[in-house]
Parts: structure tokens; C-alpha cells; sequence
């Protein structure tokens, strides 16, 4: 991030601008919705910042800009559409103590300007850094669809209302409060009888909430998915915004847990294979102590909680405590890994199951019914199989699988680092061992990526 993103304080403030045409007229049709002291530079003005002086809305000096005008300004913008004058009077600008914008020159600005949706008071700014102003655009009609004409007044008589709320603890009991306005009682009596009936509702409202019981604490086991936050369900949306506690473990992106809300607390419970990791019974412990304090915890998991996350344990120890709990579930690894190869994990005429397993039980492969899979058309899915990927090769080949049977590693599923090895049974450790793979990865066997498996296909009709 090169730009900070900040809302300044302009009421009763200066901000300059420099320029008459086109540029400046855009900039001051957006300035003129804050409280600021404008004042504008321009030899020759467009008649509409004429009639914006005449109504006493901003202050027009008819001449280019000259050292000191810029003079305890907070913000200065060149609009001059000059290159060299543009330069100039930031040069100015600069020297009197004043940030800059240049209109359409990012690199030499000190600020930028973003898109802006204006729900007075309630303003959404959207930047792109100068890269994608028609994306920032884009978002901005979304969300001007999204968000409800009366969110302002909702806003302003809220605002004047915070002081009567401070009555309630700091935390979940005033976050609850405001979400029930915002969400609930405030629409719903701004549509039976408008801002009247919003400000008659509120004291009622209080003292509900005021009498309210604390909430009790809960627990929501969440599958965080593959990683790409796109494709984490709207259900783990919900329940990472209520959160007051998340425990992830660390196959969790940093692009997910930036989802959650900024108050929560974040805690890295990952486990790592085959090293040093929190125990179980230590997880177990840290979900049960956030609980016990009437925290909503979520307990954030790769993939899917249901898919060797341990999850029994957790609603073991959760039960015992006699704390509430639900699961959410999440797209698993191996459903992300197979769309990556434009395969399906089942085909009609190939094979009708599907196994999961784990490398990182070493003990449970001799549990595995290893002839079954060695079969021709068999297909299985690895997790965390890249240190056992000799145990496996050794047990397929032991048990008569082909030596070119194809195998699939993916590593980091349906992120932006995805990275896909395609190899065979023969070659599974030589190749995994040169590819340097150092991510999450699981492996299929029996799978290669579509392309793949259509060269391999057009290859051996070429020599039937």
C-alpha cells in the first residue's frame, strides 16, 4: 500500500486550487460537499465557479497563483491541465506548507483523490493508487446500488445519540446495540414514519439492550477454504464479521484473516506437519478459555473443518464445557486442486469413489487397502503427502499399480502462487524432489491435468 488511506478534518479550513477548465471544475464539485474555506486561482474561470463565488460558496481570485497564496492551506490542488504551470504552482504550494495534488499525475502528487460514495455522514472512499480508475468506478456504482438512501439521516441521528449509549459496557453489548439500529429498528421505523419515528424508537431501543442478558459464548467451527478468498461461503463471511476471537491455523491466508473484523482478536494455533506446533489439548484449552469469557470464537480452519481438522476433538472438548457450537463448512483442498486440472475426482466408467488421505499419519497407511487403490482408473486424494511421497510410490508399486500411472501435485490451490506438478507413479519422488515445492500442496493420484492427458492420449493413438 503507497497510500495511506485518511480522512482529513476540512471544516474551517483552507484548501487551495489553481486552474478554471475542465479538471478544476471536477474537483470542485466534490470539494464543495465538505465544510472547507475554498479559494481558486484562475486568470480565465468557467462560468460555473463564477456563480459558485457569487453565492459565497468559495472565493475566486481572477490571476495565476503566486508565492504565499497557498499560505496555511491543508490541501492544494493544480487543475491547470498545463504541465509547466501545473509544476509551478505546486513548486508554490509546497514551499507555503500545503499537500499536493496534480490533477492526472500520480507519481508527482502527495495525495491522491478517491472515488467517493456520499452517504453524508457516511462516506465510502475507494483507491486504486492510479491504477484502475475505471475498476474504482465500477465499485463505486456497485456500491451507491448497495447502500440505502437513508443510511445519512440513519448516520446523523445515531451520531447524536452516541453519548445516551455510552450507558452501555464497551464491547459486544454496545456493538449489538448499534447493529440493531443500523440494521433493524432504525430502517424499520425510518419506513413507517421517517426521521420522526427513528428519533422516538432509540430510547426504547436502549433500555432493551440495557436489560439484555451478555451473550453467552459460542464457538462456530469455519472452513476457510483452499485459500482464495472468493470462495470462502457467505455463511463464513457472516460469521467471521461477528467474531470476537478467530484461532486459525496456519494454512489460513492473510487475505482471509483481513476479513475479519478489525476489533477481533487474532491467534495462530497452526500446526505444523512433521515440526514443532501447539498441541491439540492446548487448542482445545485457548477455544474453551475466549468462550468461557462469552466471546464468539471462531475457529478457523483450512479447507474444510471436516476434512482431517481434528474437528471431533474440538466438539468434544466444546461439549464438555458446555459452550454452544455450529460448523460451517468450507470447499476442501482436493475439490480446488481437481478444478485447477479441469478434472472431475469422479467419472462414470473410470471410477466411482474417491479416497482421502492423510500423509501425515505415517502409522495409518498400513491400514489403507493399497491393492484396491493400485488398481487401474483408482483415484485418491493426498493431504499433506509431500514428505511420504516414497512410502506412498513404494506401497502403489508393491502392490502392482502401473508405473505410469499419472499423478497431480498441486500446491497452493486456487491462490495466486498455484503452482501444478504432473508426473507418474515412477517418477512421483525424483520430480517432487527437483521441483522445490514449499507450499501447501496435495496430491492426486490417478488425476493429470486435462491438457495433459489429452497430449499423452493423441500421443499413444499415434503408435497404436
Amino acid at each position: 500500500m503507497k497510500h495511506f488511506p485518511i480522512f482529513v478534518a476540512l471544516e474551517g479550513r483552507r484548501v487551495v486550487l489553481s486552474g478554471g477548465g475542465e479538471a478544476a471544475l471536477a474537483k470542485l464539485r466534490l470539494l464543495l460537499k465538505t465544510e472547507a474555506s475554498l479559494t481558486v486561482f484562475s486568470s480565465d474561470p468557467a462560468k460555473e465557479i463564477e456563480n459558485w463565488a457569487n453565492e459565497g460558496r468559495l472565493r475566486l481570485v481572477r490571476r495565476a497563483m503566486e508565492p504565499g497564496d497557498a499560505t496555511c492551506a491543508v490541501l492544494f490542488y493544480a487543475a491547470d491541465e498545463d504541465d509547466a504551470e501545473d509544476a509551478r504552482t505546486s513548486t508554490i504550494a509546497r514551499a507555503d506548507g500545503a499537500m499536493v495534488n496534480i490533477v492526472d499525475n500520480l507519481g508527482d502528487s502527495e495525495f491522491i483523490t478517491p472515488a467517493i460514495v456520499d452517504r453524508d455522514p457516511v462516506t465510502v472512499a475507494i483507491g486504486t493508487e492510479g491504477a484502475a480508475p475505471v475498476l474504482a468506478r465500477a465499485i463505486k456504482s456497485d456500491l451507491e446500488a448497495r447502500l440505502p438512501a437513508n443510511l445519512g439521516p440513519l448516520a446523523r441521528i445515531g451520531k447524536a445519540f452516541r453519548k445516551a449509549v455510552e450507558v452501555l459496557p464497551m464491547g459486544r453489548k454496545r456493538r449489538d446495540f448499534w447493529s440493531d439500529f443500523y440494521f433493524n429498528a432504525g430502517p424499520r421505523a425510518m419506513d413507517q414514519g421517517g426521521e420522526n419515528a427513528v428519533q422516538d424508537t432509540l430510547p426504547a431501543l436502549l433500555d432493551k439492550h440495557e436489560r439484555a442478558q451478555e451473550r453467552e459464548g459460542h464457538v462456530a467451527f469455519v472452513g476457510a477454504g483452499p485459500g482464495d478468498p472468493e470462495l470462502l461461503t457467505l455463511k463464513a463471511r457472516k460469521a467471521l464479521d461477528a467474531a470476537d476471537v478467530v484461532i486459525h491455523d496456519r494454512l489460513v491466508t492473510k487475505d482471509i484473516l483481513e476479513l475479519a473484523r478489525r476489533e477481533a482478536i487474532l491467534i495462530n494455533a497452526g500446526k505444523e506437519g512433521f515440526g514443532p506446533s501447539m498441541s491439540q489439548d492446548d487448542i482445545n484449552a485457548l477455544i474453551i478459555e475466549h468462550a468461557a469469557t462469552g466471546a464468539q470464537v471462531v475457529r478457523l480452519k483450512g479447507g474444510d473443518p471436516t476434512v482431517f481438522g481434528r474437528l471431533d476433538e474440538e466438539i468434544e472438548a466444546v461439549m464438555a464445557a458446555d459452550i454452544s457450537w455450529h460448523v460451517v463448512p468450507g470447499i476442501t483442498a482436493a475439490s480446488a486442486s481437481v478444478a485447477s486440472l479441469g478434472q472431475s475426482l469422479t467419472k462414470r466408467g473410470r471410477n466411482s469413489s474417491v479416497r482421502f488421505v492423510t500423509g501425515h499419519d505415517m502409522k495409518g497407511y498400513a491400514d489403507h487397502d493399497w491393492a484396491s487403490l493400485a488398481r487401474p482408473g483408482e483415484v485418491a486424494a493426498v493431504y499433506m503427502g509431500k514428505k511420504s511421497a516414497r512410502f506412498i510410490q513404494g506401497r502403489l508399486l508393491m502392490y502392482g499399480a502401473d508405473r505410469s500411472t499419472p499423478v497431480s501435485i498441486i500446491e497452493n490451490a486456487s491462490r495466486p502462487d498455484q503452482r501444478i506438478l504432473a508426473t507418474t507413479l515412477s517418477g512421483l519422488v525424483n520430480d517432487l524432489d527437483a521441483s522445490d515445492l514449499n507450499g501447501p500442496a496435495l496430491t492426486l493420484i490417478g488425476l493429470a491435468p486435462r491438457a495433459a492427458e489429452a497430449a499423452l492420449t493423441d500421443i499413444q493413438q499415434e503408435f497404436a
